[in-house]
């Protein structure tokens, strides 16, 4: 019997047939603008990115999928470039081209979801990438013919070329097949190296889990937070954060900047890109935290740190 993944304290993600048809039946009744999307950025720095291999760099694809460039490393979160979803079309075209990326050296993947692990996708990245997957998911990307793969659990570490590279927990589920739901498991990395420390989320819910990654990395530099696919919050809570719960989250991490992702991309629930990032402003104004911890990208922007 193949083993099976949960979450922090049991949380369970199963819904029943009641469930779906009750969220069926309110989301027709509801009226959404579909042709306000997340805008592309206006100046993106590909030449810049191709050509760095010392400063620490992050660029949003979209949704999930960051490019990030620490100690002259390229890794990929992620990595989804796919036209649609099941039966959703991409609402917002990737931040960069496939063929304008550069050699990726680190892929990450959260969990097996196929909005966050796409293997046409990863068959046209340039480089032969070292993968780390959550526990119980090596045997797929082996069966895809990827060899260079290290599954993780959570609280586990791994070391490449001066980053540490940390699975910790996130609150969610996973399945690509009508057998395998959770049979690997899910969650988030942080990437350490001696400047700095960078989290990505991942997909998750609110959850304990924030606190007790807070305690364990006290100095998270930025973090990587998803807010969209939320509503209904009664049927998505406990796998989705809502942009309010995002903001919970990031004081409880006390880290020093926050980037929204997870949002415009597809529509995976019934919340849009916009609403998403309203939400997200009017909690960030009421909790009254600085702008400056707030940086909120455009599809294919690019943030280049200062170096310390």
């Amino acid at each position: 019997m193949r083993k099976r993944y949960s979450n922090l304290d049991d949380v369970k993600n199963n819904k029943s047939f009641k469930d779906m048809m009750k969220w069926n039946k309110e989301r027709r009744s509801k009226v959404k603008d579909l042709t306000i999307n997340i805008p592309q950025c206006q100046d993106k720095q590909i030449e810049k990115i191709k050509e760095n291999r010392s400063r620490t760099s992050y660029t949003w694809i979209g949704h999930s999928t960051f490019l990030i460039q620490m100690n002259g490393i390229n890794i990929l979160t992620d990595p989804v470039w796919a036209k649609r979803m099941g039966f959703q079309k991409r609402l917002t075209e990737p931040g960069i081209p496939l063929e304008d990326l550069p050699e990726i050296d680190v892929i990450v993947i959260s969990h097996g979801h196929y909005d966050h692990l796409d293997f046409p996708t990863i068959k046209k990245l340039k480089g032969n990438p070292q993968f780390f997957v959550p526990i119980g998911l090596k045997p797929l990307f082996n069966r895809k013919g990827y060899q260079k793969v290290s599954e993780m659990g959570w609280w586990e570490s791994a070391e490449i070329r001066g980053i540490q590279i940390h699975f910790v927990p996130a609150q969610h589920w996973t399945r690509r097949t009508l057998t395998d739901m959770n049979t690997s498991h899910w969650g988030g990395f942080i990437f350490q190296s001696q400047e700095e420390t960078l989290y990505f989320v991942g997909d998750t819910g609110y959850f304990a889990g924030f606190k007790q990654i807070a305690e364990r990395f006290d100095n998270i530099d930025t973090v990587f937070m998803p807010i969209g696919a939320y509503e209904p919050e009664w049927f998505m809570k406990d796998s989705h954060i809502s942009p309010e719960d995002s903001v919970k989250a990031f004081l409880e991490l006390n880290a020093k900047k926050f980037v929204p992702m997870h949002y415009g991309a597809y529509r995976l629930a019934d919340d849009t890109g916009p609403e998403a990032l309203e939400r997200l402003y009017r909690e960030w104004e009421k909790q009254q935290l600085p702008n400056e911890l707030l940086k909120v990208l455009t599809i294919g922007e690019t943030m280049i740190e200062e170096k310390k």
